[in-house]
C-alpha cells in the first residue's frame, strides 16, 4: 500500500499586513474622533442638549435662546442693543435739528446762546453761593462747568451727602431742571490713597460721590436720561497735591453741561493741557 505524502504548509510572508491594516484603521478612527471633538458647533451641541433634557426632564437647562451658526460681528466701539437705539429725548422736549438750534439759539439751553441764558440764570439764582466760592461756574464756548468742592459735599472717605450739600444741590437742580441739556457729573479726588471695604481705591470713591449727586438731582426732578456718572479718581488734578490747599481743590465734583445735541470728548482739552501734578504744560 502506497504511503501518503504530507503536503508542506506554505509560509504566508504577508501576514504582517493584517495587524498593520488594523493599526492604520485605529489611527484613522482616532484622528476622526479628535477632529470631530475640536470642531464641534457649540450652538448645535447646546441645542441638542437642551432638546434632550426637555424631552426627558420637561424643563430646559438653557435659560436664553441658543445662537445657531455664526454670531454677527459688531463694529469697533459699538455696544449691543445700545448704540443701535436712538438717543434718549427728554420728556416734553421736541426734537429739533441740532445745526439750526446752534445757529439760532432759539431754545433754552440750545447752542451757545442757550448756554449763556443758563449761565445768567445760575449767576442770579446762586449768586450768594458763587460769591462765597461754594460753587464756581465757568463758561466755555461749548459747555458750562459747575464745580463744587467735595469738602462741602462729603465727609472724608465717604460718599454720603452732607445736609448743607443737599440744600445747595436742590437749589442747583431747580435751575438745571428748566433746561433740556445733558449733564455729565464727574467725581475727582486727591492723590491720597484709600483702601476700604467700600472703596478699594479712589476710582470707586470718585464714582460713588458722582453717583450720590446724580441721585439727588433725580429726586429734585431732573430726568435720569439726561445724566451720566464718571469717576476720574486723582488723575485730573487742577492743583498740585503736595500741599493741603491743592489737595482740597482737587477733591471736587464737576457738572459738565454741553450745548444740547453737542458731543464733547471724554477728556476735554483743558484736561489734556495739565499733567498729573496739576501744572499746565
Amino acid at each position: 500500500m502506497a504511503r501518503k505524502h504530507k503536503h508542506e504548509d506554505h509560509v504566508n510572508h504577508e501576514a504582517w499586513a493584517i495587524p498593520y491594516g488594523d493599526l492604520v484603521t485605529l489611527l484613522l478612527a482616532l484622528f476622526v474622533v479628535m477632529y470631530a471633538i475640536s470642531s464641534v458647533n457649540e450652538g448645535k451641541y447646546r441645542a441638542v442638549s437642551a432638546s434632550l433634557n426637555a424631552a426627558f426632564s420637561g424643563v430646559p437647562r438653557t435659560p436664553v435662546p441658543v445662537q445657531i451658526g455664526e454670531v454677527p460681528v459688531q463694529s469697533e466701539g459699538q455696544r449691543p442693543d445700545v448704540d443701535l437705539l436712538p438717543p434718549a429725548q427728554p420728556p416734553g422736549v421736541p426734537a429739533n435739528d441740532s445745526t439750526e438750534s446752534n445757529e439760532t439759539g432759539a431754545g433754552e439751553g440750545e447752542g451757545q446762546g442757550g448756554l449763556k441764558v443758563m449761565a445768567n440764570d445760575l449767576q442770579q439764582s446762586l449768586s450768594d453761593l458763587i460769591k462765597a466760592k461754594v460753587i464756581v461756574v465757568r463758561e466755555t464756548p461749548y459747555w458750562l462747568e459747575i464745580e463744587i468742592q467735595t469738602d462741602l459735599l462729603f465727609a472724608s472717605g465717604t460718599s454720603r451727602l452732607s445736609v448743607p450739600a443737599t440744600d445747595i444741590l436742590k437749589r442747583l437742580a431747580a435751575v438745571l431742571a428748566r433746561f433740556p441739556n445733558p449733564i455729565r457729573v464727574e467725581g475727582h479726588t486727591d492723590n491720597l490713597p484709600i483702601s476700604t471695604s467700600a472703596f478699594p481705591s479712589n476710582w470707586e470713591l470718585s464714582a460713588a460721590r458722582a453717583a450720590s449727586v446724580v441721585h439727588l438731582l433725580m429726586e429734585a426732578g431732573i430726568a435720569p436720561s439726561r445724566m451720566a456718572v464718571i469717576g476720574l479718581a486723582e488723575y485730573r488734578p487742577v492743583a498740585v497735591n503736595n500741599q493741603a490747599s491743592g489737595r482740597n481743590r482737587n477733591r471736587r465734583v464737576q457738572l459738565i453741561i454741553p450745548a444740547r445735541n453737542a458731543n464733547i470728548p471724554m477728556v476735554r482739552e483743558d484736561m489734556l493741557s495739565a499733567d498729573h501734578t496739576g501744572k499746565k504744560s
